[in-house]
């Protein structure tokens, strides 16, 4: 689970074993987590986050895409869940 970013109590990662799905980034505190798509930034499930705190962790998420989704490149392959 290569953690990608730390913002705030937020770990921003995303399991090694995951290369078959769209891009993608799991967001963790405490025992809250989120699951955002990487392409088209949007919710795709959460567990615990209110939602203030979901647009926040959306908004960090659209910030930060370039960056999240170089580091899903880089780790995955270029074409690691990406359409052709």
């Amino acid at each position: 689970m290569p953690t990608i970013l730390r913002i705030y109590a937020y770990r921003f990662y995303f399991y090694s074993h995951e290369p078959n799905e769209p891009p993608h980034i799991h967001i963790d505190r405490d025992d809250s987590t989120a699951k955002f798509w990487l392409e088209q930034v949007s919710l795709s499930s959460s567990i615990g986050f209110s939602p203030k705190e979901l647009r926040k962790l959306e908004g960090l998420v659209q910030e930060n895409q370039a960056k999240l989704l170089e580091a899903w490149d880089g780790y995955f392959g270029s074409s690691g869940g990406r359409e052709s």
